[in-house]
């Protein structure tokens, strides 16, 4: 017989929540992604339904940038509860609370139904490459990132994402295990880092004003060792690079939003910090 599901209240969560949540995501056979959940817990709203036996049933991560755009991560809901309603539940939760025009998230294909029924729009494909980089090129384009770049780096990303990700900016030099960024006559011309989820590194964020820069902080950036991209379909050089690099899709996630179209700049936007944050 199925578990009764539970009917408590969909609560803010704080860090001392972390193992409640890294145990529901291993349940989901995720991994623990430690860093990761405490870069949420500094950036975003964790929110969460206890399970009545000192656990979580569900998760969802909302993370607003300004009263603009957040973005939505974590949805997760213990197998024992699936597709009896808590998705929906701790989703229209997370997305009353967000007081924001505009919503954004990366959708599985298992999500992305309960997804479409709350009314979000697929606006873009992104596909995970996988394998072993090759280490760092020596081309000496970038520089690694110093704070005086800090204003400027806030800058382009604020006017390539279409909202001010301010928090979630300041907080990349210690999050990044790497952290470059490539200069020109008039400021940044891009920025990218790299930073390690589970022991694989995860390439990204990469914002740049056209796709030399995008690439050569990527040759630069990019360590040897199990790595992923996450790659945006209309990337088709990043896609090439990664294929000659001996890279291999993984698996494909729809980009989707809700609410007021963001006024973001895809072009500009090679990789992301992480799905999860958009």
């Amino acid at each position: 017989m199925n578990s009764l599901v539970p009917d408590g209240p969909v609560r803010l969560l704080g860090i001392d929540d972390l193992a409640a949540c890294q145990r529901l995501a291993e349940d989901r056979e995720w991994g623990r992604e430690d860093h990761k959940w405490r870069f949420l817990f500094s950036v975003g709203d964790v929110y969460g339904v206890d399970d009545g036996n000192g656990g979580l049933a569900a998760t969802v991560v909302s993370t607003p940038y300004g009263k603009d755009v957040a973005a939505i991560s974590m949805v997760l809901v213990a197998k024992r509860y699936e597709r009896r309603g808590l998705g929906g539940r701790v989703m229209r939760h997370a997305m009353e609370d967000a007081g924001t025009s505009s919503l954004c998230l990366t959708a599985t294909e298992y999500g992305r139904p309960l997804y479409e029924r709350l009314g979000f729009r697929s606006v873009g494909l992104c596909t995970t490459y996988m394998g072993t980089g090759p280490g760092p090129s020596e081309r000496n384009v970038s520089v690694p990132v110093e704070p005086p770049d800090m204003p400027s780096i806030h800058a382009l990303d604020t006017e390539v994402f279409g909202a001010d990700r301010s928090q979630l900016i300041e907080g990349l030099p210690a999050f990044c295990s790497t952290f470059r960024v490539i200069r020109d006559g008039t400021g940044i011309a891009g920025f990218g880092g790299v930073w390690w989820n589970d022991g694989r590194a995860i390439v990204g964020p990469v914002l740049a004003q056209d796709v030399d820069t995008a690439l050569a902080l990527v040759d630069e950036i990019v360590p040897e060792g199990p790595i992923r991209l996450d790659i945006d379909h209309r990337h088709t050089e990043l896609t090439a690079w990664a294929e000659r690099q001996g890279l291999r899709p993984a698996f494909t996630t729809t980009i989707m939003e809700y609410g007021d179209p963001i006024p973001n700049d895809p072009s500009r936007l090679y990789l992301p910090v992480a799905q999860a944050l958009g």
